[in-house]
């Protein structure tokens, strides 16, 4: 393709280079999320007594939204393109805490009294960032949907990489960036990748930039030497406003690396932070109250799934798989049991006599349409709710919320060399790769996605997941 076919293409199908849209549509997202909290407390303490407060009168404190905007501005949440979920989950909790907080003080000062309107601000900020979180998402899917949001990319790279990185842009809902352009040096390759148009000449970026004003470059060439990239960047990519280099060492990349100045030679820091005490401690201490609270809550739908499943097939209503742990420790896993109680060897039938549902079992260690499974069997697994019995095991400490999915001996080998990394940690009841794609990922897909998981671990990163995790269970996408 030349660039004088690529300008037809362009004009055709972008007419925005900037985030104004995006940024316009966050903003709008977070006043309605504010004003959502507001509500909620004042709902909350005008339901504990109605004497106390008027729950219509949090309508009158419009007037703050600038405010929260503006904490919102300074904690780089505008546009917020390529923020990581977990980032944009604490830079939301931490500027909603000093937007309330400042709030609170600010009346206490005026009034000098504490009152149930003050109440109603600190109900507010609890139930905030989730509000936020749900407005952000909403907007997030909207704007993909819509192709209203997004702001214009060329890629530098037809390869791997490259391709990774567009196959990545083109079905994200977050990353803000839409490929329009790959520029790659390969004089023999293809055209077109995933409808990008494809141009085989990597010096034409000052170019691009003055015909279409298109203002970030994303280099994925990790294949060129350093005098050739050098020269790359200096010249065609310098020429865009914004540009990002995607490293040689990819699995080794987390939202929490930083630089070190080793005197004038820079390193970039980075390591297994569920290896350390402390982080450990925080996780532990958040999955016990997470599953004491949230079980106690639970315990009527939990009875009421045991009776069914007692009632629709003979057998016990729990059932323990072998699977492998912390540093490839077996323990029994415990579920709902969704199939009949000779399974095993239906299975090792099914295997002998189907070479097809041998390939689907070998590949994924599941199988669609699984005869196995009984009709409560099949809803229980459809909403993830078999799996619910794991609560046992992450009070036993078998078991974390979140991390990587527990394996059984068949599928070491699956992991490789990746396998003492992945599992130095305790597996989770759910993860990034079963919120990202399920039963739908392979054995690649789900060592990057925990090997990300255990770098980049925070606080907000399990929220995350687990924010995420009840989408897809509500969903049922993937789960069989």
């Amino acid at each position: 393709m030349t660039l004088a076919d690529f300008d037809m293409w362009y004009r055709m199908r972008y007419s925005r280079t900037s985030s104004a849209v995006t940024s316009g549509a966050m903003i709008i997202s977070d006043l309605l999320g504010v004003m959502l909290s507001f509500g909620t407390g004042f709902f909350l303490v005008n339901l504990y007594d109605m004497g106390l407060i008027n729950f219509k009168s949090f309508v009158t404190y419009w007037p703050y939204l600038p405010v929260f905007i503006l904490i919102f501005q300074v904690s780089n949440l505008y546009p917020g393109v390529s923020l990581a979920p977990a980032e944009e989950l604490r830079h939301l909790h931490v500027a909603s805490l000093m937007a309330h907080g400042g709030i609170i003080l600010s009346r206490y000062i005026e009034d000098q009294e504490f009152d149930a309107i003050s109440v109603a601000f600190i109900i507010s900020y609890l139930f905030s960032t989730v509000i936020l979180l749900c407005c952000r998402s909403g907007i997030h899917t909207i704007l993909r949907k819509t192709n209203l949001g997004g702001i214009p990319a060329v890629i530098y790279g037809g390869g791997s990489m490259g391709r990774l990185i567009v196959d990545h842009l083109l079905h994200s809902e977050r990353s803000g960036y839409v490929p329009v352009l790959i520029l790659d040096d390969n004089p023999d390759g293809e055209d077109w990748y995933e409808h990008i148009p494809v141009i085989h000449d990597t010096r034409i970026g000052p170019e691009i930039v003055s015909q279409f004003k298109i203002r970030m470059a994303i280099v994925a060439m990790p294949e060129l030497d350093q005098k050739t990239l050098t020269g790359l960047l200096n010249y065609s990519v310098a020429a865009f406003r914004y540009n990002v280099l995607i490293p040689d060492f990819f699995n080794v990349t987390n939202i929490w690396m930083s630089i070190r100045d080793f005197d004038g030679i820079l390193g970039f820091v980075t390591g297994n932070r569920l290896k350390m005490p402390w982080n450990w401690s925080i996780k532990r201490i958040m999955d016990i109250s997470i599953v004491l609270v949230g079980g106690i809550l639970l315990l009527p739908l939990f009875l009421v799934i045991a009776l069914l499943v007692k009632v629709n097939s003979p057998g016990p209503v729990l059932y323990g798989h072998t699977r492998l742990g912390l540093n490839g420790v077996p323990f029994k896993a415990y579920k709902f049991r969704s199939m009949v109680i000779d399974a095993d060897q239906r299975l090792q039938a099914l295997l002998a006599s189907d070479p097809k549902i041998r390939e689907e079992w070998e590949a994924s260690h599941k199988i669609k349409n699984d005869p196995r499974v009984t009709r409560i069997g099949a809803f229980l697994r459809r909403t993830s709710l078999d799996e619910f019995p794991q609560l046992i095991n992450i009070l036993k400490g078998e078991m974390s919320l979140v991390g990587p999915r527990p394996i059984v001996l068949d599928e070491v080998k699956k992991y490789g060399e990746d396998f003492g990394r992945i599992f130095s940690v305790q597996p989770g009841l759910s993860g990034l790769w079963q919120v990202s794609g399920r039963s739908d990922t392979d054995y690649a897909e789900r060592v990057a996605f925990d090997t990300y998981y255990l770098q980049s671990w925070s606080v907000w990163l399990d929220i995350w997941v687990l924010y995420k995790t009840l989408g897809a269970v509500i969903r049922g996408k993937g789960a069989y």
